[in-house]
């Protein structure tokens, strides 16, 4: 059995493969907020769960935001930032008592769109995946390009091109830096530039939702300005 564990910013999600493939269990909690211990006890409980329910035990590969440092061995750049200079892989590898694979989650789905999925067949694959966090992985020939210091790919904290007056320098990004793409196109990020033009406190499902509704604030105030 394969287990494929998604940590992300908002949700820790588990699914659980036969050796053919097959789905056997899938299930999601919500990723405890800022709470690192807190997201490896998830984890482990997600993990004892299914291989409970499966009656055996599996390998593991974990996706997560952010990705291990060649240099220190340890995570960064992950928008959830208590993960960030923690050695999640070794702590993991701890709490389940078992080796465990882990690269970033971008990187996971553009390999695997490229391998069998909706890119299958192409010679260069750029994947972005925009969520609690804007990434995005580079796979050439069905290999994977992560570049000397594993962020190839993230496009996120590129600057917002050609950026008109009144917004430069733009909102600061976990980063440290102004203006990422990150900061507007993601999901918090359309939450706090709806704030930041007047709205009420909406999750950007909620504002997705309202503007599908027709709601002109909704539709202006997230997709027209900061």
């Amino acid at each position: 059995m394969r287990i494929g564990v998604d940590l992300g910013g908002t949700k820790i999600e588990i699914l659980a493969l036969d050796s053919q493939g097959s789905e056997l269990l899938r299930t999601r909690v919500p990723t405890p907020s800022g709470d690192y211990e807190a997201t490896l006890h998830a984890i482990r409980q997600l993990v004892e769960s299914v291989e409970s329910q499966a009656g055996k035990m599996g390998s593991i590969g974990v996706a997560t935001p952010g990705a291990i440092s060649p240099a220190t061995g340890l995570l960064k750049n992950s928008n959830s930032t208590c993960l960030n200079d923690k050695p999640l892989l070794q702590d993991l590898e701890k709490c389940l008592a078992r080796p465990i694979r882990i690269a970033n989650d971008a990187d996971c789905f553009a390999l695997s769109e490229a391998v069998d999925g909706a890119a299958a067949g192409a010679a260069s694959v750029f994947g972005v995946i925009i969520g609690t966090g804007t990434g995005g992985g580079i796979v050439v020939n069905n290999h994977l390009l992560t570049g000397p210091n594993a962020i190839a790919g993230e496009w996120g904290h590129n600057p917002m091109p050609w950026p008109r007056e009144g917004q430069w320098p733009g909102p600061r990004c976990y980063c440290a830096r102004r203006g990422c793409i990150e900061t507007f196109l993601s999901g918090p990020g359309l939450s706090q530039a709806y704030a930041r033009a007047g709205g009420e406190p909406l999750s950007a499902v909620e504002i997705a939702a309202r503007a599908a509704a027709g709601l002109l604030r909704a539709r202006c105030r997230s997709a027209c300005r900061w």
